[in-house]
């Protein structure tokens, strides 16, 4: 398993020299070492499947050393991490899966898509990789993964970062009912097909752009392609789509409270103060919760997918977390910490 997974590991290295856009970052993300800019066509170009028995993970892996996993939201994918592989892979060895239902990982139709059986993927997933512990870092939805992973596979995470995610009794927000029973009942991917129909509607109060992210023009005609298309490539995906955003209830995170008391892992929240469906009492909740909290910083104006539109933040409080410096001064600043709760 480690021979396959360096193997694999060598030819990703060598097709980083060979892709377009190649500019100069170093450990802080000024200059240093070589590295490719991750524009859609260099994340397609470093994808691979990587076989498991969930099925075929589509996976981007950029870096060396100790491993960080990033997790995605709905309905987007590892490409939504992008900025963030650019700046931290000169410490780690980034890795920016796709969920099951979701991006260009493929499964068969009557594999399970719930948030237990993702966290399961991604511990399969790893151990594929030859990977035993990472530091984790999710958005979203994929919040609900990562929580759930870091409690049905204890000693897998290392560290976590939550950014705005599905929180306790707040999974998934009330503002989702009317998807997930679009969802149910199968029709689900009409609403993202309009999104790829008319890019107005998709960055507009209505849609993902204009809802979800602090600019709507951050929702890229790139982006918006790279993250839609392959979920409406062909009936299976399209169902896979639905069953996906579908399996988000019954809530799976009330029965882990207890199991989140007990747990010591170093995790720090990044929050958005602008996101009507995560609001910043969850991460405050959250804060109260965890023994290992390091706290919460508020993000301001910061929607649902931040992390996508403000990568440099995202990269310096992960580096502070993982011991290799501090959050720039002036960023911090400009997001003062969220003063920490004590536990009632």
């Amino acid at each position: 398993m480690k021979r396959r997974a360096l193997l694999s590991a060598c030819a990703a290295a060598a097709g980083w020299a060979l892709l377009p856009g190649c500019r100069t970052i170093g450990g802080d993300g000024s200059g240093g070492e070589r590295a490719p800019r991750l524009d859609a066509a260099a994340f397609h170009a470093s994808r691979r499947l990587v076989p498991t028995r969930f099925g075929r993970i589509a996976c981007v892996e950029r870096g060396s050393g100790p491993a960080a996993l990033f997790v995605h939201g709905f309905p987007l994918n590892g490409f939504q991490w992008r900025g963030a592989l650019e700046r931290l892979s000169p410490q780690r060895r980034c890795i920016a899966p796709d969920l099951l239902g979701l991006g260009y990982s493929e499964a068969s139709a009557r594999q399970d898509l719930s948030p237990q059986a993702q966290s399961d993927m991604l511990a399969a997933l790893l151990d594929e990789l030859a990977v035993s512990e990472v530091d984790l870092i999710a958005n979203d939805s994929g919040g609900t993964v990562a929580q759930l992973l870091l409690v049905r596979h204890p000693g897998r995470v290392r560290s976590l970062i939550l950014t705005n995610c599905d929180v306790h009794e707040n999974s998934p927000p009330p503002q989702m009912r009317n998807s997930i029973q679009k969802a149910r009942d199968g029709v689900y991917d009409q609403k993202l097909e309009r999104h790829l129909q008319d890019r107005a509607y998709a960055r507009s109060a209505q849609g993902i752009g204009g809802s979800a992210y602090t600019d709507p023009a951050s929702f890229s005609d790139e982006a918006i392609e790279y993250y839609l298309a392959p979920l409406l490539a062909s009936p299976l995906r399209r169902q896979q789509l639905n069953r996906h955003l579908a399996a988000f209830e019954p809530n799976p995170l009330l029965a882990i409270e207890p199991a989140l008391r007990r747990c010591r892992v170093p995790t720090r929240m990044l929050w958005g103060d602008a996101d009507p469906l995560f609001p910043m009492r969850w991460a405050q909740w959250l804060d109260r919760t965890l023994p290992g909290s390091r706290g919460v910083r508020r993000v301001e104006g910061g929607r649902l997918f931040w992390p996508e539109e403000r990568p440099d933040l995202l990269a310096d409080e992960a580096r502070a977390l993982w011991g290799l410096g501090q959050p720039s001064e002036a960023r911090t600043r400009a997001n003062e910490p969220f003063p920490r709760i004590p536990a009632s």
